[in-house]
């Protein structure tokens, strides 16, 4: 794979890594069409995979969609390719959020950087574990900032007060769900309450991804099975003081959306580089009335994307994905 046209075995290959990416719920909401006349790849997101409750304007959607895209960069430049790519280059198709004309690979440090996250592509994995209280190193935490900045983001870790609103909110915004029938059932529609096995579903929140129940108070994780018990989870402590990062755009647009979501994606890789467990505190994001006080305002970041949880302890297992066959179509 180290020439300008591509074959279909090849656009395969750099989609199957794309889709290694997360997306809220786990609901894979891409879609991949290969023009083979000009070596160019769409990103499209998937209207039928939107969650119309907890994402009715579809931020969620672009993020996730936008981390597959990050992966796709990855991929071509692991394969000696360059992904050239253009963020909503048709105004008239909404859902035609990216394209990536694949061509040679420039050799330049910016793709030397994405190739070495590659190996970190099927490692990241959601943890809905308890972490240690071993504090990650201001040295990892300065390579995670940095990571944002390559795409034009910001990240921050919360400082005590911050950290204090911010599991506040997620508090909140449990209490939100758990009142709203509509949200629960949107949520309960994408959790699999059965273990993973050859003939289960390939998209959603299976049970053995759910994590443990929070033996003290609340935990800093989205419980999936509140409403989709799991005999075996069990019970576990969660760090009392949870070590988070927000990553934030100046502005809320689509394209900040998108951009954010290729940013995450570098964090999250870079983090699993490093040794780190992650996973994503998102609760809040998904109420306009608590979205806007989840930003430290002494900071210069505009609009909260995501809350990351970071630090040391068990990665989370891998969740299912669906074929690259469901999700990519080739256009001659």
């Amino acid at each position: 794979m180290t020439t300008a046209r591509l074959d279909p075995d090849s656009v395969a290959r750099l989609v199957g890594d794309a889709v290694t990416a997360p997306s809220m719920h786990n609901a894979q909401p891409w879609k991949f069409i290969f023009r083979r006349a000009d070596d160019v790849i769409e990103l499209r997101g998937d209207a039928e995979r939107a969650l119309t409750r907890t994402d009715p304007h579809h931020r969620a959607l672009h993020l996730g969609c936008a981390a597959a895209l990050f992966n796709l960069r990855v991929s071509a430049a692991r394969h000696g390719l360059r992904a050239r790519v253009r963020l909503l280059p048709d105004e008239s198709q909404p859902w035609l959020l990216a394209t990536a004309a694949i061509g040679p690979l420039a050799l330049s440090d910016e793709d030397h950087e994405l190739a070495a996250l590659h190996p970190a592509l099927r490692r990241r994995h959601t943890s809905r574990f308890p972490f240690s209280d071993e504090p990650v190193p201001d040295a990892l935490l300065d390579g995670l900032r940095s990571a944002a900045r390559w795409e034009g983001c910001r990240l921050t870790v919360a400082g005590d007060w911050h950290l204090e609103t911010v599991l506040g909110l997620v508090r909140d915004a449990e209490h939100r769900e758990d009142i709203d029938p509509l949200v629960r059932a949107e949520t309960s529609a994408w959790t699999s309450p059965g273990r993973a096995s050859s003939g289960a579903r390939r998209d959603g929140v299976p049970a053995g991804a759910f994590g443990p129940r929070s033996s003290r108070g609340p935990s800093p994780v989205r419980d999936f099975g509140r409403d989709a018990p799991a005999a075996d989870r069990g019970w576990a402590v969660f760090e009392q003081r949870p070590q988070l990062a927000l990553l934030g755009t100046p502005t809320d647009t689509r394209v900040d959306w998108l951009r954010a979501g290729q940013a995450l994606e570098r964090v999250l890789l870079r983090a699993t580089a490093d040794g780190l467990a992650t996973s994503m505190t998102s609760q809040p994001l998904e109420w306009p009335e608590l979205r806007w006080t989840a930003r430290d305002p002494l900071d210069a970041m505009g609009h909260v994307q995501m809350v990351l949880r970071l630090g040391y302890g068990p990665q989370g297992p891998e969740t299912p994905r669906r074929p690259v066959a469901d999700v990519l179509k080739i256009r001659e």
